[in-house]
């Protein structure tokens, strides 16, 4: 077991790249999450701030090519 922690004299090169490797992933998915709360909230006070949602009519297609 000890062998396999060593890795064969390479165990101060393998053991960063793998902490790096579940540290950076880890980093992202924690700075998403926050800026996804963050965003609701903001959009949560736009929306308060207007009287409630604001809805904007559906861009009706031009269906009048003359094809």
């Amino acid at each position: 077991m000890v062998e396999f922690f060593h890795m064969g004299g390479y165990a101060a090169y393998v053991w960063p790249v793998y902490a790096l490797g579940l540290l950076v992933p880890l980093a992202l998915a924690v700075q998403s999450l926050a800026d996804y709360r963050r965003q609701l909230r903001l959009a949560e006070a736009l929306e308060r701030e207007a009287g409630g949602r604001v809805r904007r009519a559906a861009h009706k297609p031009d269906t009048e090519q003359g094809l």
